[in-house]
C-alpha cells in the first residue's frame, strides 16, 4: 500500500514510495529487479509506482506491460491502479485494458497463463515489463521470451521489474535466479542472460502504512500458516530456504532422507524408473530395494525401503527444458551408464510413463527404447493414480523420519542432485491439493 492523496487543490500526490525497499527500487538503475519476500511488503504498489516513475521520466517513449498469470489475478492490480492512475491524469481504455497518459506513455494489463501465450507479444516493443507474483508461474521460460520485447528506438533504458513471495510453483526457479547468486541489495551479472540483476527484499515492517492502518495483519498471516514453522518463515519473514505449502515440504528432512552413497548388497534388488521427455526433461532413476539386511554403512533400512542410488536427468541446464534426444539414444545412454556403474546385470525393468506405449505416426517410444536395450513396465495411469503415488511417497518419507526406522522408508544418495533440486519443492496442484502440480518440474 502507498500514499495516494490530494495534496492541494491544484497539485496531487498520486503515489509516494515508502522509505526503504520501495524507495530503493525506484532509485535502482539495475535492469532486472526482483522485489519481494514476506506477505504485506507492498510489492504490487511498488511495481505500479516504479512504472509511474518510468513514465514520468520518459513520457511518450514509455511503453509498459504489466503481467499476472491470469486475468482474475490481474483484476486485483487493476482495482489498485484505478485508485492511483487517474490522479496522474491517466485514462483507461477499458476494451484494451490499457492506461494512457497525456504525455503519450501507455501501460497494458495482460495475462500470461502458459508459456505459449508469450508468442502473442513477440514483435512488440516495451521499455518496462512488470511481473507481479512471479512465483505463481511454474516455469520462467515464457517470461524469458518477453525479455526480447524490451527495446527502444529512442534509446531509453529498458527494464524488467518482478515481485513475489517464497513458495508457489516457481519458488525454486526464482530462488535460483535471484536469491542464490548474490546477497540481497548486491547487483550481479547473469552471464547466460546477459543482464544485471538484483534482489531487493521487503517485509511487512517496511510497509508502514499497512502496519499503521491494519496493525493486526501480521497475526492473520501467522494464523493462516496453521502453526507450521516453514510457512511462518516464508509468509511472515520472507525466508527462501523453505517451500511454502508444497506437496512434500512438511515431511522432507535432508538430515534423514539424504545419505552418503554405499555399495549395494548383492541380495538387494535394483530397478530403474523412467519419465519420458523431449521438449521437457526426461528422468531416469535407479533405485535399490532393501531386503532388510544391514547396509555396508552399518545402518539398517527396513525391508522394502527404497533408495535412489543414481540418476540421469535429460535437461539443458534450464529449468523444465529437455534435450530433445531420440528415444533410442536415451535407451543406449541408459545401458551405457548401467555398464559404467557395474550394475547392468542386476537392473530390473521398473515403471515408465504410460504415454511411451502410445503409437503416434507409426512411432512408439517404448518400442524404440527396447531397440536401444532398455525395457520398462507401463505405469498405472488410471484416474487417481497420481494421488495414490503421491500419498505412497509421503508415507515412505514419513517412515524415514523415525529413528530407528521401523517401516519401509525412502532415502536418496547425495549424488542425486536433480532429485534433491526438484522433488522437495514440488508444489501442490491448486485444483487438487492431494496431487502435485503437473505444470511444475515434476519429472
Amino acid at each position: 500500500m502507498a500514499e495516494a492523496v490530494r495534496a492541494t487543490a491544484d497539485r496531487r500526490v498520486a503515489w509516494r514510495p515508502q522509505p526503504g525497499p520501495q524507495q530503493a527500487m525506484l532509485a535502482c538503475p539495475v535492469e532486472d529487479i526482483f522485489y519481494g519476500g514476506a506477505r504485506g511488503g507492498g510489492k504490487t504498489d511498488g511495481l505500479l509506482g516504479d512504472w509511474l516513475a518510468h513514465a514520468g521520466r520518459y513520457g511518450k517513449e514509455a511503453r509498459g506491460v504489466f503481467f499476472r498469470r491470469t486475468y482474475p489475478e490481474i483484476e486485483e492490480v487493476e482495482r489498485r491502479a484505478a485508485v492511483i492512475f487517474p490522479l496522474t491524469g491517466a485514462r483507461l481504455n477499458v476494451g484494451k485494458r490499457t492506461w494512457i497518459w497525456d504525455s503519450g506513455a501507455s501501460l497494458r494489463m495482460r495475462y500470461l497463463q502458459r508459456e505459449e501465450d508469450a508468442a502473442h507479444y513477440q514483435g512488440h516493443s516495451n521499455t518496462w515489463v512488470g511481473v507481479d507474483e512471479i512465483t505463481a508461474w511454474p516455469t520462467l521460460s515464457g517470461l524469458d521470451k518477453l525479455r526480447a520485447t524490451l527495446r527502444s528506438a529512442a534509446g531509453i533504458p529498458c527494464v524488467l521489474r518482478a515481485s513475489g513471495n517464497p513458495g508457489g510453483p516457481g519458488h525454486n526457479q526464482v530462488k535460483a535466479r535471484y536469491i542464490d547468486p548474490a546477497p540481497p541489495w548486491h547487483p550481479f551479472w547473469d552471464e547466460e542472460m546477459k543482464t544485471w540483476r538484483v534482489f531487493i527484499p521487503s517485509r511487512m515492517e517496511h510497509n508502514l502504512l499497512l502496519m499503521q492502518n491494519d496493525p493486526n495483519y501480521w497475526q492473520r498471516v501467522e494464523a493462516s500458516a496453521s502453526g507450521r514453522p516453514d510457512l511462518i518463515k516464508a509468509w511472515r519473514f520472507g525466508e527462501w530456504d523453505i517451500v511454502a505449502g508444497g506437496l512434500l515440504d512438511d515431511l522432507f528432512d535432508p538430515h534423514r532422507h539424504i545419505i552418503e552413497p554405499f555399495n549395494i548388497p548383492a541380495s538387494w534388488k535394483i530397478c530403474r524408473a523412467f519419465d519420458w521427455g523431449s521438449t521437457h526433461p526426461f528422468s531416469v532413476g535407479w533405485w535399490a530395494i532393501s531386503d532388510g539386511t544391514q547396509a555396508p554403512n552399518g545402518k539398517y533400512y527396513p525391508r522394502n525401503s527404497v533408495i535412489r542410488i543414481a540418476e540421469w536427468y535429460g535437461w539443458n541446464n534450464k529449468a523444465n527444458q529437455g534435450l530433445k534426444m531420440l528415444a533410442i539414444d536415451v535407451a543406449r545412454g541408459i545401458v551405457a551408464r548401467e555398464q559404467q556403474m557395474g550394475i547392468a546385470d542386476r537392473v530390473l525393468p521398473g515403471p515408465a510413463d504410460a504415454a511411451m506405449w502410445a503409437a503416434e505416426n507409426g512411432v512408439c517410444i517404448a518400442d524404440d527404447m527396447v531397440k536401444g536395450g532398455a525395457h520398462f513396465i507401463q505405469s498405472d495411469k488410471s484416474p487417481g493414480s497420481r494421488k495414490t503415488g503421491a500419498e505412497a511417497m509421503r508415507k515412505y518419507l514419513a517412515a524415514a523420519r523415525t529413528f530407528p526406522p521401523e517401516l519401509p522408508g525412502m532415502y536418496i544418495f547425495n549424488t542425486c542432485r536433480q532429485w534433491i533440486r526438484t522433488v522437495p519443492v514440488i508444489p501442490r496442484d491448486p485444483k487438487n491439493m492431494d496431487d502435485a502440480d503437473s505444470d511444475s518440474e515434476d519429472h
